[in-house]
């Protein structure tokens, strides 16, 4: 990354030197030595970039959907402008298209026939008389056709070569289309997978090649430019916590850097926006060693995913920043004038089962959807609703929760706070590895890199592990709402007696307890609890021996099964009556079933490519089949050596989860 940095400096000013088409709204990096790309931009009106003519245009499409349209849309209808949103035909109920102040439909499902249709994306700004586009962050938020198309010119970065090597799409991030090689083999492995995500997501196969540097920190540069070549660095974001690339909770400021560092990278950052005559909100990442050294990797010529928390510290409205520099309106502020007010935090809330990979895309309806209020500084960027449909199209993310602090410790409980109050049901969701992320003791110390999760849960994420004495809290919790909604049960009939048939019996793997009413008594040991519940509530607050939790009933039967959210993880448990306790230790235990020799599906989506017939003797480790799940490839392997019995499965086939695929002999 080092040793590039002048090259790619060169390079783009070489580019902008043969350039003699004006540019239109903002400019960009270089990915490849002939593409260009753009964000926001005009395309009824062109005018030099240095022009200090301003623009009017009253009227933008937003060329996306979910949170970041919405979230868009909220600062365009704060500073006047009516807003257009396009859909697909399965998206025509969805949140962004009811903001919107016209919508119209690109085409069906499949991100290529609307989301990624540029021709369906032109006319509808044509139809509606828009007069700016902004394409948000994914899709076709760094194309190269359509920022020509509007028209645009931008540039691009140029590749390191040496392994290890990062493979990543050119045109776009979120880490898709994103593999890391260490050797030849890795690399051809790397193209195929990359090229394929990257088409499917981005329509546009083209790869970069960087020098990848091992356990680095993700530090970035949020600059703000104008077109009158004025440009600001707004502090950095911290963007470490990481899985298959992509990012999972960022902060800003960051705990490593510090006023010096900090200051270099900022101006680094601002000297290439300059360098490149770049006009816009952007964003610059790096990477960070321990030493502090830091590394150039690319810059984004968008607005980020995490960009809320770089609002938060600063007071800046970044989405109208965008539009006031897009009409050609100076820089309001002065570098001296960019604080650092607090902290902000930001989860990533996505639709995903974290005990799989740390998250593997997970589909639904929404049954239950409530975010966390009357919490102070709490803020969540949302595209959905109750009822709303999480697909296999589209990204899974729900939402990006935000909280702000004058501390980082008061931001951080107040995360802690607000995903226990987060009630979501219809689909599985990270919400789990969310809370032991920004609990776990390296968090809260700083000591994190883009390795977190991998050094922090080697064998894979299994959710929260009890300490005895929140085991206890939970044993406790469960018998205090059996007994609730057994008072409940006798109310409802008429019997208005306070007294249960006898004592209550709660099971957990290695635990029993007996209790009677809200005094639970523990191997000799009593827990008082005390809550005033209301049991259709899906949120229950409960003190436990002084302790203040706030728990999520999940389900509950009247044989005594309750499954509880509590910590962020699910648990099930069963609280049964002393008679009912002594019967069940008689009844025969389930025998777990050998899934060696059977490969099943581990989330919906669509089958690539089938790489084994019957009759195949396969290796353990050797790929089976590939699934392709919101725009992601994954690889089915072999769990032992064996022959193939039997094929369930055919490219382009659509499966579900757990869908039989392969069975071995």
């Amino acid at each position: 990354m080092l040793l590039s940095r002048r090259m790619q400096l060169l390079h783009l000013n070489e580019l902008l030197r043969q350039s003699s088409r004006t540019v239109v709204g903002v400019s960009s990096k270089i990915i490849s030595r002939e593409r260009y790309q753009s964000k926001l931009v005009v395309h009824k009106v062109s005018i030099s970039c240095c022009s200090s003519v301003l623009q009017t245009f009253d009227k933008i499409l937003i060329a996306n959907r979910g949170e970041i349209a919405c979230r868009v849309m909220k600062t365009c209808k704060k500073m006047g402008i009516k807003t257009v949103a396009v859909h697909s035909d399965v998206d025509s109920s969805a949140v962004h298209v009811k903001m919107a102040d016209e919508a119209v439909c690109v085409g069906p499902a499949p991100t290529n026939k609307s989301y990624l249709n540029m021709d369906a994306i032109l006319e509808a700004a044509r139809q509606t008389g828009a007069q700016a586009v902004h394409p948000g962050y994914g899709f076709l938020s760094e194309n190269k056709e359509f920022a020509r198309r509007l028209p645009e010119l931008v540039s691009n970065c140029s590749p390191l070569t040496g392994y290890p090597v990062m493979i990543k799409a050119s045109a776009g991030g979120g880490g898709k289309g994103m593999r890391i090689a260490w050797n030849d083999e890795e690399t051809r492995e790397g193209f195929r997978f990359s090229s394929q995500e990257a088409a499917s997501s981005f329509g546009d196969d083209r790869l970069l090649i960087e020098k990848f540097i091992d356990n680095p920190r993700h530090i970035e540069i949020q600059v703000l430019a104008d077109k009158h070549g004025n440009a600001l660095w707004l502090n950095e974001r911290e963007c470490s916590i990481q899985r298959r690339n992509q990012k999972v909770v960022e902060e800003a400021p960051s705990t490593f850097l510090d006023p010096e560092t900090r200051c270099a990278m900022g101006e680094q950052a601002v000297s290439l926006a300059k360098a490149v005559q770049y006009s816009s909100a952007g964003t610059v990442e790096f990477l960070v060693d321990s030493k502090k050294n830091f590394y150039f990797l690319e810059m984004n010529t968008r607005l980020q995913v995490e960009h809320p928390i770089t609002e938060c510290i600063t007071g800046l409205d970044l989405v109208q920043q965008m539009i006031r520099v897009a009409k050609g309106y100076p820089l309001q502020h002065r570098q001296a004038d960019i604080p650092i007010n607090g902290w902000a935090i930001e989860s990533r809330v996505y639709a995903e089962d974290p005990y799989k990979s740390f998250g593997l895309p997970s589909i639904g309806r929404l049954s239950q959807y409530q975010e966390p209020v009357n919490i102070p500084a709490v803020r969540v960027d949302s595209g959905i609703q109750e009822g709303s449909d999480i697909s296999i199209y589209y990204d899974p993310m729900i939402s990006k929760l935000v909280t702000y602090g004058s501390t980082r410790a008061e931001a951080l409980q107040r995360m802690e706070e607000a995903l226990d109050n987060y009630v979501i049901r219809g689909v599985t969701h990270n919400i789990p590895l969310l809370r032991e992320i920004i609990t776990h003791p390296r968090f809260v110390s700083g000591d994190i890199s883009t390795k977190f999760l991998q050094e922090v849960y080697p064998e894979g994420f299994k959710g929260h592990q009890l300490s005895d004495s929140e085991r206890w809290e939970l044993l406790a919790t469960a018998v205090a709402l059996f007994v609730a909604a057994q008072l409940r049960s006798q109310r409802f009939l008429g019997n208005l007696s306070d007294e249960l048939e006898t004592c209550s019996h709660v099971c957990l793997p290695g635990n029993s307890l007996v209790c009677r009413f809200l005094q639970v008594d523990l191997d000799g040991k009593r827990v008082d609890v005390s809550s005033e519940w209301n049991l259709a509530s899906a949120l229950l607050p409960v003190t436990v021996n002084g302790t203040q939790r706030t728990v999520q009933c999940l389900s509950r039967s009247a044989s005594g099964e309750i499954d509880l959210q509590y910590l962020g993880t699910s648990y099930k448990l069963r609280v049964l009556s002393k008679l009912a306790a002594a019967l069940n230790k008689h009844m025969p235990e389930k025998v777990p079933e050998d899934t060696s020799s059977i490969l099943r599906s581990p989330m919906p989506g669509s089958v690539v490519a089938v790489s084994v017939k019957a009759g195949d003797t396969v290796a353990e480790g050797q790929e089976i089949c590939v699934i392709e799940a919101m725009k992601m490839q994954n690889s089915m392997t072999a769990a032992k050596t064996a022959k193939v019995k039997s094929v369930h499965c055919n490219a382009g086939d659509t499966v579900g989860e757990g869908d039989l695929l392969v069975e071995l002999e």
